[in-house]
C-alpha cells in the first residue's frame, strides 16, 4: 500500500524527470508540416509528457520491486524522491551540461533481514528493469506494435537497459554492490 507521501513524491518526481529529458526524449513528429507543428505548440507540450512517459515508469518500476520484495520479508519499504538529486538534476539541465547524472528516487527500507535477503531486495529493483528491457526486446522482434508506437518501445527498451546495467555494477550505495556484498556475505 502507497502512502499519500509517497504519492506525492511519485508526481513530484515524475515532473522534474519530465523537465529534465524533455529535450531529450523528443516525441516523434505527428505533423508533417513543421510549421504547423510549431504553431500547434506540438513540440514543446508534447516532448514534456513523452519525457514522462518513458523515464517515469522504468524509475517507479525499479523502486517498486525494492518495495515489495522488502515487504514481502516482513520489512518496512517507503518509496522516497530524492529531492537533492531531483534538484541537481534540474540544475544540470539549466546549464545545458551533455551529460545528466542523478539519482530520482530511493526506497528506505527498516527491518531485519539475513544478507541473501537484502542482496534480493537490492536485485529485485534492477530485475524489474531487465524484464521490461527483455519485454521490449520480444516486442520490438515481433513486430507486436504499429510502426506509430515503435519509437516508443525502442526508448523504452534502451532506457530499461541501461537502468539494470548501471544500477548492476559494484559501486558502493547502489544495488550491484548490495548485491554482489550480499552474496559473498552468504557463501562466505
Amino acid at each position: 500500500m502507497l502512502s499519500l507521501y509517497e504519492i506525492i513524491d511519485i508526481a513530484i518526481m515524475c515532473l522534474f524527470l519530465g523537465f529534465i529529458f524533455k529535450d531529450v526524449f523528443v516525441r516523434p513528429r505527428q505533423y508533417t508540416d513543421p510549421l504547423k507543428a510549431l504553431m500547434h505548440g506540438a513540440y514543446r507540450k508534447g516532448n514534456f509528457w513523452y519525457a514522462v512517459a518513458l523515464t517515469a515508469p522504468a524509475v517507479i518500476l525499479h523502486e517498486f520491486g525494492h518495495k515489495f520484495v522488502a515487504t514481502a520479508y516482513g520489512m518496512q519499504a517507503t518509496f522516497q524522491a530524492a529531492y537533492l538529486w531531483l534538484g541537481l538534476g534540474a540544475i544540470l539541465k539549466l546549464m545545458n551540461f551533455g551529460f545528466i547524472f542523478f539519482v530520482p528516487a530511493y526506497v528506505t527500507i527498516r527491518g531485519v533481514g539475513s544478507p541473501l535477503a537484502f542482496s534480493i531486495i537490492a536485485f529485485a529493483g534492477p530485475a524489474v528493469n531487465l524484464l521490461i528491457w527483455l519485454a521490449m526486446i520480444l516486442v520490438e522482434r515481433k513486430n507486436l506494435v504499429t510502426a506509430k508506437h515503435m519509437h516508443y518501445v525502442i526508448l523504452t527498451k534502451r532506457i530499461n537497459m541501461f537502468l539494470f546495467i548501471f544500477n548492476m555494477l559494484p559501486i558502493p550505495l547502489f544495488d550491484g554492490f548490495q548485491v554482489y556484498s550480499g552474496l559473498l556475505q552468504t557463501i562466505f
